[in-house]
């Protein structure tokens, strides 16, 4: 029997790139901690039709649209080491002609992991806090 420990999986991830070029080809940032390679989809999909909202302008058409895009925006991809992954290319014609409606749909900062880290540290250090006024 094999007892020496196995390396953790890594797990659904977010890849982020600037697509201005300021850095390359090389992603901005990785995000990671996400449950499910769904929701890891979920949060780049958002995060790619939030930022196709911010390049969009009045009165632009698809064509300009994605062209301010591939000029300022930034394109997001959701891997697993499985396989699974989601990409924007199957979406992002549909996002620059049709204007997003719902909140939801540009609303990635719900499903970001780094939010619910960020939240737990704060009530650590609160509690720690918390045992330095009774000392």
């Amino acid at each position: 029997m094999n007892t020496s420990p196995q390396p953790a999986a890594l797990g659904p991830f977010v890849r982020i790139k600037d697509l201005s070029g300021a850095n390359g080809d090389d992603p901005v940032e990785e995000i990671r901690g996400f449950s499910t390679v769904a929701d890891a989809a979920t949060f780049a999909r958002r995060y790619v039709r939030d930022s196709i909202e911010r390049c969009r302008a009045p009165g632009m058409d698809a064509d300009a649209v994605l062209a301010a895009w591939f000029a300022f925006g930034e394109d997001a991809e959701a891997l697993d080491p499985s396989g699974d992954h989601w990409t924007s290319a199957a979406d992002i014609r549909a996002f620059a002609e049709k204007p997003s409606r719902k909140k939801s749909e540009r609303d990635w900062r719900a499903l970001d992991p780094r939010r619910s880290m960020a939240e737990d540290e704060e009530s650590d250090e609160a509690a720690d806090d918390a045992e330095g006024d009774d000392a």
